[in-house]
């Protein structure tokens, strides 16, 4: 039987996150580093993540707060869920090693104060226009843009759920 808190347990403070990034790193494990808000979790938040983890052996997601989410104008009610929610669901995930979560407009003070050695992100973004890129190949690491799993976005999911609930074909609240 799993124990229910081990992936909150994942959940990091910034100084922790950074003690274990340099545990690992001092026994010559790569630490992968990506972000993002991840507000309604979904087959293309987690075949991105798999393929992130796949180029280390660790892999940190640096989660939005809710503050950050908002100043990102992702959309009314934006975030649906919240940071706390966020980050427990994100930790059960077998491929991510650890969660912190960062108040500020990018993740460019996480990144400098972790150091990981992979920097990823996803297909909106190129590689100019990834924050914290110059750092990582600062200190010899590597950046990657993985490409989007086509028709999997939360906008579009929230999209399909409200023109389902306006048509009525929503069964219960439960489900």
């Amino acid at each position: 039987m799993s124990n229910p808190g081990t992936s909150l347990q994942k959940v990091l403070a910034w100084h922790a996150a950074r003690r274990q990034v340099q545990h690992l790193q001092a026994q010559g494990q790569r630490v992968v580093f990506t972000n993002g808000c991840f507000d309604l979790l979904h087959v293309g938040h987690v075949r991105y993540l798999q393929a992130a983890r796949a180029l280390g052996d660790f892999l940190i997601v640096g989660l939005n707060d809710d503050a950050s989410v908002r100043r990102l104008h992702k959309g009314p009610g934006r975030p649906l869920v919240p940071e706390a929610e966020r980050a427990e669901v994100l930790a059960a995930l077998a491929c991510v090693d650890a969660v912190v979560i960062f108040s500020q407009d990018t993740p460019l003070e996480l990144i400098r104060t972790l150091r990981p050695q992979v920097l990823v992100k996803g297909g909106d973004y190129t590689l100019e226009t990834i924050v914290g890129r110059p750092e990582v190949l600062s200190w010899g690491g590597e950046v990657y843009v993985i490409p989007f799993v086509p028709g999997y976005s939360t906008s579009s999911l929230i999209k399909r759920i409200l023109a389902t609930a306006g048509s009525g074909s929503i069964a219960d609240e439960q489900g």
